[in-house]
């Protein structure tokens, strides 16, 4: 029997209060977890001004507080790369060590609401491996966790290394090897039966394998990968989020400034839905599919993604402003997968010589 600390309701009874910009979807699981009705004034721990049933009707969608962290911060992953420990082995090749355990953790997902997860690290999602290609990889896997678990990377290897049939029991460990290859934007995830089971918990995140001649240069790097969760285990997601904690970009929005270079590294891991789904406000991004290739394939603003498509997106805006990126199935936006841009105008800098004319007249 899973541990869960959400009352039993489902997500149409949470579209009820979040459709439309109504009470905001954590904020009515919370009012439902303590038995309150959705009218009832919400209280935030972190100190805002409370917020009514009414006054947030004419507002964005979003969550009642915020959901703050030790171990997982959405903004700190956004830009952390794991490159591992890196040494050379006698030929000359590049060796990256990883270590890696399977930790069963409670996670908050949104303010005030909790979910027992198998993780890798202790996060959800777990590290993003990067590398070259060429490069040798070593994991060296321990389960510490309550339940069989293995890691399966997508990617070119031996079958004697795939993580599907070296199942690791609580309290064993497995060393995994093998040369990066090919070079794009890949994942990994446990293989144990049952598969879904093992994926929904949180036991997967991205791997990055960059071409041996790099990518063109930008400005800005972000991992986004869109994931969901099932918090009264009905085989259907209750939360919606890109790196796993519902509405946080929107709460926190990502700044960068105007013709800034912008790539994401886009993965959808999400479970018991068919696809997912990202589109960008007021601008087009083109996408490098797989990011097997260093040419784009398509130029839009919207992409839909299979489990375990993974796609590398790149764009800049003329202009500043604050733009939104979300899910174009409505209810996943609705259910946390929203966030914002906030693009900031570029400093002129201002030319030494005439500067000090205008100040001395």
């Amino acid at each position: 029997m899973e541990k869960d600390h959400v009352k039993k309701i489902d997500r149409r009874e949470f579209l009820k209060y979040g459709t439309a910009g109504t009470l905001a979807v954590t904020g009515a699981v919370t009012l439902a977890k303590l038995g309150l009705p959705a009218s009832k004034i919400a209280s935030p721990a972190n100190g805002q001004e409370e917020i009514s049933h009414n006054s947030i009707h004419a507002g964005q969608l979003g969550t009642v507080g915020d959901v703050i962290s030790d171990s997982f911060d959405p903004s700190a992953f956004l830009t952390h790369f794991d490159t591992g420990q890196v040494s050379k082995l006698p030929n000359g090749q590049t060796l990256r060590e990883f270590r890696f355990a399977a930790i069963d953790k409670e996670i908050e997902i949104a303010p005030g609401v909790f979910f027992p997860a198998w993780t890798y690290n202790g996060q959800v999602p777990g590290p993003t491996i990067r590398c070259t290609e060429g490069d040798r990889i070593r994991i060296y896997f321990s389960n510490t966790g309550s339940h069989s678990h293995t890691i399966h990377f997508h990617g070119i290897h031996s079958g004697l290394m795939d993580g599907v049939f070296e199942v690791v029991e609580p309290g064993q460990d497995f060393t995994y090897e093998f040369d990066a290859a090919p070079y794009g934007l890949h994942l990994y995830h446990c293989h144990t039966i049952p598969l879904k089971r093992h994926i929904h918990k949180g036991l997967y995140g991205a791997f990055i394998v960059d071409p041996k001649e790099g990518r063109p240069t930008v400005d800005h790097e972000y991992v986004m990968v869109m994931n969901g969760f099932d918090t009264n285990f009905d085989d259907e997601n209750e939360v919606y989020a890109v790196n796993s904690v519902a509405f946080h970009y929107q709460n926190h929005p990502i700044k960068f400034k105007v013709n800034d270079k912008v790539r994401i590294y886009l993965v959808n891991i999400t479970e018991f839905d068919p696809v997912n789904s990202f589109h960008l406000h007021a601008e087009f991004f083109n996408v490098f599919r797989t990011g097997t290739s260093l040419t784009p394939n398509e130029y839009t603003d919207t992409l839909m993604m299979c489990q375990a498509e993974r796609h590398i997106l790149e764009f800049s805006y003329k202009y500043a402003g604050r733009y939104m990126f979300h899910a174009h199935q409505s209810e996943f936006a609705e259910l946390g997968w929203m966030g914002l841009f906030e693009v900031e105008e570029r400093q002129v800098a201002q030319d030494p010589i005439n500067e000090s004319k205008d100040k001395n007249g």
